[in-house]
């Protein structure tokens, strides 16, 4: 009997693509070419900046669903984790500008290609994160200006040409869904870049001010505000033009973090614009909020026009109804609410009740469409849970994933076994997770959950009692140790967030390998191991699994020199972003269409990868079947007990049909023989699910023992 789905279980009448359908774009538009001078004054360069904004298609793509019944066709005011699993378990994360093509083919015509969809279902991988493909970064008169931020500073609802048109978006969409795959596109709740819709706000234009944190300061106080440098369109408020700004009460001064902070570069969330001559002709200067970047103004969630709610709303539906993805990332939900403070402490700007009403808008809409959402939301675990229970479906895992990386640096599994409990106790479930290898961004360690949230609360760590923040910095400054500087000098601090690496150098700094050009064949095997060890953790466990191009191919970091211009202002990530060949189409390729330096790779192409029962993938593919045929990624985790040996992590899960099931992990380079024991074993034997051979019988004290090879695994059911 075949099996069917979750929603053909759940809605059996239902048809199996019930969605509505609405364009953008309708094939005869056109736009109005750019005359005269880009001025607030010149009528047409307002039409045109009106045309390429995102409110304004937002409009367009809302007013086509507005009464219609397929509206009502899903349910939707609940996130339901394990339907997003079912329907998309393992994710190729892709990064448009890093991803090598055959010449002349476009990113999206790429991750559309027959070839490559063969090779992820052997492999095992069902679902395509895209990356940020929509244009992004600002506009400078009639001129666009490249993003400050790989492509995570949206201008426009259009697809950016340098990865290529919307139909070979639907085209990807289509030859994912003949390999019963999806495809996941991104929005940007929290912010966008300077298109056209913030140039139009500065121009004090209909509703558009009302899309962003953005004040009118009166002339009368223009004295506090600094001075814009000639070629520049805003600067950075230093923090003592902030707080003078808020004694004032035009602003709500400092929020509970500055993320991105670099001295001289951004010191505060607050920049200011020069004196701007709106529409009517009035003289201006606004100051605006920006979380992250200064090309990254931040939405107004609570706005009386609503217009950023409206925009972001449009956003996620042209992406679904349009394009035809499946699913959405939520990039910086987590800062939809701030409010200023009246104890001179900094605003409310983590954690905000409107945050998460506004993440179950968005969420309640894309299930209303048929689809699903994902957040990528690095706050405190308490409020991981709380906007998981009435926003998005899944959550990426900024839980254990620096912890699972520092248990592999340091050979110790205390600290992960720690937050994974810490996690248990505060209820979120696993399966809700997005456990994710390397994406485009910093192995991330601010432990925002010890850091902030928990500052003062006391735990213990190797016999040592700690305060949260404490913690935190124990962990931070043993990663720095033991990743970057003399032991890793290929890896880098990136500001205060995290460390720029990739999958393979976090493991040759663990390793202990200070040198990359001294790696041999036996190095790259063990190399391989450790990386498939950590395979092992995220994808046998409750959840989605999710790895990158840079995972697949065992890619290394990029030697600095080779993208100066693009670290010169602190951002050391794109020393981690270096281009690959998923597929081996080019291979005398230097770099990546959109101009990103090849990286060094360890393991090769995905389809020379699978003609060997030995490579990378083909053992990627083995542990990932083993996830699929026994429904791990459904289950439910009910202990995380004490071990015997300090590289041994146990997960005891429950699957859907009942059973019971183990992962046991040696996360050192030691060969280990190490005892299982829960209160959660039931009696019976154990079997290995990779090879389905008995594997010992849990005894009368509930417990068994297992013999685990250096960065070696086991997944194993319990049987009567």
């Amino acid at each position: 009997m075949p099996e069917i789905s979750f929603d053909e279980a759940r809605f059996a009448a239902r048809p199996a693509r019930l969605r509505p359908r609405a364009r953008r774009r309708q094939v005869d538009e056109s736009p109005i070419t750019p005359p005269f001078e880009p001025s607030g004054a010149n009528r047409a360069y307002v039409e045109w900046l009106e045309e390429q904004s995102m409110l304004h298609d937002a409009e367009k793509v809302s007013r086509q669903l507005a009464g219609k019944h397929l509206m009502w066709s899903n349910p939707y005011a609940h996130p339901d984790p394990r339907a997003a699993v079912q329907r998309a378990s393992v994710w190729y994360t892709a990064y448009p500008l890093s991803h090598i093509t055959t010449p002349g083919q476009s990113f999206l015509s790429s991750l559309g290609a027959t070839e490559l969809w063969d090779a992820f279902s052997a492999v095992g991988i069902d679902a395509v994160h895209t990356g940020p493909v929509k244009l992004a970064g600002g506009l400078d008169g009639w001129d666009l200006t490249p993003s400050v931020d790989g492509h995570f500073d949206r201008m426009s609802m259009a697809i950016d040409p340098l990865f290529g048109t919307e139909d070979e978006f639907r085209d990807m969409c289509e030859t994912a869904a003949r390999h019963n795959g999806t495809i996941i596109d991104d929005i940007v709740p929290g912010h966008t870049g300077k298109g056209a819709d913030f140039r139009l706000a500065e121009l004090n234009y209909r509703d558009y001010p009302g899309i962003y944190h953005m004040i009118d300061i009166p002339e009368s106080a223009w004295h506090l505000l600094p001075d814009v440098p000639e070629g520049r369109d805003s600067v950075n408020l230093t923090a003592e033009a902030e707080l003078a700004l808020a004694d004032e009460g035009y602003i709500i001064g400092a929020l509970q973090r500055v993320i991105f902070y670099e001295p001289g570069v951004k010191e505060t969330n607050w920049s200011v614009t020069p004196p701007i001559r709106d529409y009517k002709g009035t003289l201006r200067r606004w100051v605006y909020l920006h979380y992250f970047k200064e090309g990254q103004p931040t939405i107004n969630w609570l706005d009386p026009t609503c217009a950023g709610m409206r925009l972001v709303m449009g956003d996620a539906l042209h992406s679904l109804l349009d394009l035809g993805s499946g699913g959405l990332r939520l990039d910086a939900n987590g800062f939809l609410g701030v409010e200023r403070s009246f104890d001179r402490s900094p605003a409310w700007s983590e954690g905000h009740p409107l945050s998460q009403a506004a993440n179950q808008l968005i969420g309640s809409m894309v299930r209303k469409v048929g689809g699903f959402t994902f957040q990528e939301l690095n706050l405190a675990i308490d409020d991981i849970q709380r906007t998981s229970a009435v926003g998005p479906d899944l959550s990426y895992d900024f839980i254990t994933r620096p912890a699972a990386q520092f248990s592999l640096a340091t050979g110790d599994t205390e600290f992960l076994r720690l937050v994974l409990r810490e996690a248990m106790d505060i209820g979120v479930d696993q399966a809700s997770l997005v456990h994710a290898m390397q994406n485009h961004d910093e192995l991330t360690y601010e432990l925002v959950h010890f850091a902030a949230a928990h500052r003062d609360d006391i735990y213990t760590l190797g016999g040592v009692d700690y305060r949260g923040h404490e913690l935190a910095e124990h962990i931070q400054q043993t990663m720095r140790d033991l990743l970057t500087g003399p032991a890793a000098p290929y890896n880098s601090v990136f500001t205060q967030n995290g460390i720029a690496s990739t999958t393979a150098s976090i493991i040759t700094a663990s390793l202990g390998v200070t040198d990359l050009d001294t790696l041999t064949d036996a190095d790259i095997r063990r190399i391989a191991s450790a990386h498939l060890l950590l395979c092992m953790y995220n994808a046998w466990q409750p959840g989605v699994f999710a790895l990158s191009g840079w995972d697949l191919v065992g890619a290394l970091p990029l030697e600095r020199d080779a993208v100066k211009s693009l670290i010169s202002t602190g951002d050391t990530r794109w020393i981690e972003r270096g281009a690959y060949d998923i597929l081996g189409v080019a291979p005398e390729a230097k770099k990546s269409p959109s101009g990103m330096p090849r990286a060094r790779t360890l393991y090769g192409p995905l389809p020379e990868q699978l003609k060997k029962d030995t490579s990378f993938a083909s053992r990627l593919a083995a542990i990932l079947k083993v996830r699929k045929r026994n429904g791990l990624a459904t289950g439910r985790l009910l202990d995380v007990p004490e071990v015997g040996h300090r590289a041994l992590l146990v997960l005891v899960n429950e699957l859907e049909i009942g059973a019971v099931q183990i992962t046991a992990l040696n996360f050192g380079g030691d060969r280990i023989e190490a005892r299982v024991q829960s209160d959660f074993l039931p009696a019976g034997r154990v079997f290995d699910l990779s090879t389905r051979r008995k594997v010992g019988t849990v005894d009368d004290l509930g417990g068994f023992t297992v013999d685990l090879p250096a960065f070696g695994g086991l997944a194993m059911i319990i049987r009567d």
